[in-house]
């Protein structure tokens, strides 16, 4: 093959991914999808509404991703998902640290991406501490650390996505099971809660697709002799995440006369989620300016975002790398790292209501 027929397939990839995240800004601001929010109403109001959203993401994009292994579309093996090392206590700290920031920052990575192309100038805030510390934790100082601590505690495994060491039919029948978890109550079955959850999952599978299929370069096809995927971060099969991606988009925007830096196709999905955004919210009318309310706020949300730059690159995700992307593949660090991230959240919005307690 090639080199102009790869480059061709790579800004396919790359284009795509601005396409799918202007898809998904849109469908986030409108729906108010929102996965720091779904915990915070369950904890404070016992509304499960949008927890049940986010379990039909999950479920449209499991399926999608186990009904695209099934047709030979994609391998899960070749995933960021996929792997030898179970890297367990990575995904325990981190989820927990990410779970925690994103309450005091207002919102997870995507959620930081809504409310900045919504005009929130505290997004602004998060979306550029988040990328710093998430870089540092990628090949800086933190990183490191990392390596040398978290990562040497990990356990051995042939592959811990589920989808690839048992079958994809597992993924059918967890996806079909947590289908019908949902719509057996009354707020499951609620238009919103289907509607906006289904789209999110459907743009999520169209990633894997993007990534997985249309980025796919066989081996016999390949300069090196190898198959390769082409267009994204590490060079492998992902899907949407929004943490390693923005800390990509500031040192691709830092960086921008160094031609080995390019666009990816996560840094497109960034960029294509802040438009979709302001998009969605200048045509209904929700468009408003916010800043800072006090210098508490502020501190609030500089830790926030440090704690999920830092969470969600130890973790491997976020709530929609980690929490929608990897649960699609049944990926057991997926498993940890969004169990770590509620777990977080939950403790956050405690320390939150101790806070306001103390101050009546």
């Amino acid at each position: 093959m090639a080199f102009a027929d790869i480059q061709s397939i790579q800004q396919t990839v790359v284009w795509s991914g601005l396409g799918l995240g202007t898809l998904l800004g849109a469908t986030m601001q409108r729906s108010h999808f929102c996965t720091m929010g779904a915990i915070a109403d369950v904890v404070n109001f016992g509304d499960w509404s949008r927890a049940k959203m986010w379990v039909t993401a999950v479920a449209i994009a499991m399926m999608g991703l186990a009904a695209m292994t099934l047709a030979g579309w994609i391998q899960p093996a070749q995933s960021i998902y996929a792997g030898d090392r179970f890297l367990w206590l990575s995904a325990s700290v981190g989820g927990l640290c990410f779970g925690f920031g994103m309450v005091l920052a207002g919102g997870c990575g995507s959620r930081t991406l809504v409310k900045l192309g919504s005009g929130s100038l505290k997004a602004v805030v998060v979306f550029v501490v988040l990328g710093l510390v998430a870089y540092m934790t990628l090949r800086g100082v933190l990183g490191v650390m990392r390596v040398n601590t978290l990562e040497r505690i990990a356990l051995p495994v042939s592959n811990h996505s589920l989808l690839v060491s048992v079958s994809a039919w597992v993924g059918v029948a967890v996806s079909l099971m947590l289908l019908l978890a949902v719509v057996a109550t009354r707020q499951g079955r609620s238009t919103s809660a289907l509607l906006g959850g289904a789209l999110v999952g459907l743009i999520a599978a169209a990633a894997w697709f993007v990534s997985g299929k249309l980025g796919y370069v066989p081996a016999d096809l390949s300069e090196t002799l190898e198959e390769a995927y082409v267009g994204t971060n590490s060079g492998r099969v992902e899907a949407l995440s929004f943490v390693a991606p923005i800390a990509y988009f500031q040192d691709l925007l830092i960086l921008w006369s160094d031609k080995s830096r390019v666009a990816t196709f996560g840094v497109t999905t960034v960029i294509g989620v802040v438009f979709g955004a302001m998009a969605s919210a200048l045509a209904g009318g929700s468009f408003r300016w916010e800043g800072f309310a006090s210098t508490e706020d502020v501190a609030n949300h500089l830790v926030g975002a440090a704690l999920m730059g830092f969470g969600g690159v130890v973790a491997g995700g976020c709530t929609v790398g980690q929490g929608i992307s990897g649960l699609s593949a049944l990926s057991l660090t997926a498993m940890v790292a969004t169990c770590a991230i509620v777990a977080g959240a939950w403790l956050a919005i405690k320390y939150q209501e101790r806070r306001i307690e103390a101050m009546v």
